[in-house]
């Protein structure tokens, strides 16, 4: 398949977050977009906007007749996530459409550029993010395809201004599905390795080999850039790639001397050409000192200067919903992530904990998944713990139906904070107005978001923020 032999591309669920980075992408270079969603919501009312069909009703008759009526010019893609039983879906199967998966269309893409693919299962969406401003800052003409919205950017998508080997191609590779598999990348960073997905890969073992699949697509004479902690448990002798190892006061790229200032970081970067002083970190938290670590490692090895990277770093935004503060004062302090993993979450309340260590926090946590509740059920419980307070709401199934036995309950019974509660998302801002509140997080993967604004709201309006 050549993407130049089309003109127009249907995407069914366009919504998503990676779907609609590829959307972006072909609207940009002029093709003809549209596309089916469940929900709308504030991204596909951006993408219409943008000037692509979108519609929201899984009719036939709802595709537009310029795809329905040019099969042998447009393109279909589609996410996993899309059911088997889906008429639109089945209709342009059978009508014999040319019908590809996300990550395939992805790796067609990214083909085409000097790609950096950051896979992980935690911090692939801030590092690659990171990776793409750094780059973008110091004016390499770049690509972006993004797992969230970038700040400094309103985006999941950065526009490339042409397509040769100068430029680069930073992309978000997912092991869902073992997405990732259809990238051959110039540059594979591997974030974490922790169990996750196992409705998917079974076990933990599966899940590590996958991954193993993933770094053996690098390009013969690319590089690799694994954490540390899990170097060991991805490669070994018979990988024939340059490996590079980075941490927090390990590897051969890490951070040293942190130190933290209004709730933020500052630190040391070093490896054997470079060393980096006092880099202050636009984001909080322990985790992304370690993504801002790789993230700096890759860009000196693009080519950047050491003043280069270091701005990019300072001037890095975030994306939204990961740590990302909403309202931040003397009486109260509002965040929401995105933290849906307990490894996240620890990661997360860890870092919170350690910015606010006299300061009450309540956690809002919503559960993502019943299999993902169901088999970290206890490490959920256990992460959630160190707020001082959690609200726990009922678990966002997505793709999943209900699971005998598995209800936010089974997390709920082992939590040892001081003070816990079940709770409705409709009940939530009641029952916040009944307690003494200090630092505040909305934690989930799920529909959680649309509480978000509600609560800033209140916390806005109560404490005067």
């Amino acid at each position: 398949m050549r993407l130049e032999n089309y003109d127009s591309v249907y995407f069914i669920g366009i919504g998503g977050i990676g779907m609609s980075a590829l959307a972006r992408w072909f609207k940009a270079n002029n093709y003809y977009v549209a596309g089916y969603d469940r929900t709308d919501t504030d991204l596909t009312r951006q993408l219409v906007e943008e000037g692509m069909d979108i519609h929201y009703e899984d009719e036939v008759d709802a595709i537009p007749a310029r795809i329905r009526d040019n099969r042998e010019r447009s393109l279909v893609v589609f996410t996993p996530a899309i059911p088997k039983s889906h008429n639109e879906y089945n209709y342009l199967k059978e009508s014999g459409f040319s019908i590809h998966k996300r990550s395939q269309v992805l790796g067609m893409i990214s083909n085409a550029f000097k790609t950096v693919a950051v896979g992980g299962t935690h911090g692939k969406t801030t590092t690659s993010s990171m990776v793409a401003h750094i780059l973008k800052n110091a004016g390499m003409d770049i690509t972006a395809f993004l797992g969230g919205i970038a700040t400094n950017y309103d985006s999941n998508f950065i526009r490339n201004e042409k397509i040769d080997e100068n430029t680069v191609a930073v992309v978000e590779a997912d092991e869902f599905d073992r997405s990732f598999l259809a990238l051959n990348p110039d540059i594979a960073v591997v974030t974490a390795s922790d169990a996750d997905h196992l409705d998917i890969y079974g076990d933990k073992a599966s899940l590590e080999t996958s991954f193993k699949e993933f770094i053996a697509k690098v390009k013969a004479d690319g590089k690799l850039f694994v954490n540390e902690k899990i170097a060991k448990d991805l490669v070994d002798s018979s990988y024939s790639r340059t490996v590079c190892t980075y941490g927090i006061n390990q590897g051969q790229f890490f951070a040293s001397e942190i130190t933290m200032s209004n709730g933020f970081f500052e630190f040391n970067y070093s490896d054997e050409r470079f060393k980096i002083e006092r880099i202050k970190l636009g984001v909080p938290g322990f985790h992304n000192v370690e993504n801002a670590t790789v993230a700096i490692a890759i860009a000196l090895e693009l080519g950047l200067h050491p003043e280069e990277v270091k701005h990019g770093i300072e001037t890095y935004k975030g994306v939204k919903r990961r740590f990302e503060y909403l309202l931040r004062s003397d009486k109260i302090v509002f965040v929401d992530d995105y933290a849906h993993h307990p490894v996240e979450i620890e990661a997360f309340l860890g870092s919170l904990r350690a910015m606010y260590p006299d300061r009450k926090i309540t956690a809002i946590f919503q559960p993502h998944l019943y299999s993902r509740t169901r088999d970290f059920a206890e490490g959920f419980a256990k992460s959630l713990s160190l707020a001082d307070e959690v609200i726990l709401l009922d678990i966002y199934p997505a793709r999943e139906e209900p699971i005998e036995g598995v209800s936010a309950d089974i997390i709920f019974k082992d939590i040892s904070a001081d003070s816990k509660m079940m709770c409705s998302k409709t009940q939530l801002v009641e029952v916040l107005k009944k307690k003494d509140l200090e630092v505040v997080a909305t934690i989930g993967a799920g529909d959680i978001d649309r509480l978000v604004y509600p609560v800033f709201e209140y916390l806005k309006d109560r404490y005067h923020a």
